[in-house]
């Protein structure tokens, strides 16, 4: 069984995520949605909200699960037996960081590939922190989020 992970922060989850999970199922068996955990990032999301809207949010791909890691991407593909990390390249811009990581990455692990795909083109411009920033200012989001998520960001920024 060829598995493939997706490691990311998805805070939130976005339509050009689940563009990317959808191109993967075509090529891959399993695919496994990792929250990750970053000390460095201050996510508007706790880990928990984050894996239940993506668990909502995939629920209809059964080849898709949802789980959460901390600590080194490698490491936690040779614990779900996944021979592959998905990336996504929206544009010429994510390439160096992107490619930097998956060098690093195979220095770390030989035998865990990168492989990178592109989302449709009507989701390039698509990120998370356009969403929150969307979002924080009130402004309907349903368009590039599913619906627990537009209605998750409502309520967080309901307040404000």
């Amino acid at each position: 069984m060829r598995k493939i992970i997706y490691p990311g922060t998805f805070d939130p989850v976005t339509y050009g995520h689940i563009d990317l999970i959808k191109r993967a199922i075509e090529l891959f068996d399993a695919v496994i949605v990792t929250v990750a955990i970053n000390p460095g990032k201050a996510p508007l999301f706790t880990t928990e909200e984050r894996v239940s809207m993506l668990k909502e949010s995939l629920e209809e791909f059964p080849n898709v699960s949802v789980d959460s890691f901390d600590g080194l991407v490698v490491d936690h593909a040779r614990i779900v037996g996944a021979s592959g990390i998905l990336r996504g390249l929206r544009a010429v811009s994510d390439f160096e960081y992107e490619f930097q990581m998956a060098l690093m990455n195979r220095k770390l692990a030989n035998n865990i590939a990168t492989v990178f795909l592109m989302p449709h083109e009507k989701f390039t411009y698509l990120n998370s922190t356009i969403i929150r920033n969307l979002a924080s200012l009130k402004s309907d989001v349903g368009d590039f989020v599913p619906p627990i998520v537009a209605e998750a960001l409502k309520k967080k920024f309901q307040n404000i």
